[in-house]
C-alpha cells in the first residue's frame, strides 16, 4: 500500500481525480478522520469534509506512473 495526502477541494479536481483513479485496476480509499470510502465514487467524495487535505490509500507499491498522474492533487504533509 502507498498513501498520499490529497486536497480535492473544487467539484472539477474531484471529477478529474476520480477520472484518473478509474484508469488504474487498483483499489483506492480515501480517509477523513474515522471515515474511510471508496476513492472511485464521487457521491462517496462528496461524502467527506472536502476543506482538509485527504489520505490516499492506493493498494500498490510505487507506481511511477500514478505517482505522476497524481500530481495535481497531492499536497505536502502538514500543509
Amino acid at each position: 500500500m502507498t498513501k498520499y495526502t490529497v486536497l480535492l477541494n473544487s467539484i472539477e479536481k474531484i471529477k478529474d481525480f476520480v477520472n484518473t483513479i478509474t484508469r488504474y485496476p487498483y483499489d483506492f480509499d480515501l480517509v477523513s478522520g474515522r471515515y474511510t470510502i471508496d476513492a472511485k465514487s464521487i457521491m462517496g467524495i462528496f461524502s467527506l469534509d472536502l476543506t482538509h487535505p485527504l489520505d490516499l490509500c492506493a493498494y500498490t507499491d510505487g507506481d511511477e506512473k500514478l505517482q505522476e498522474d497524481l500530481k495535481p492533487y497531492l499536497v505536502e504533509k502538514g500543509a
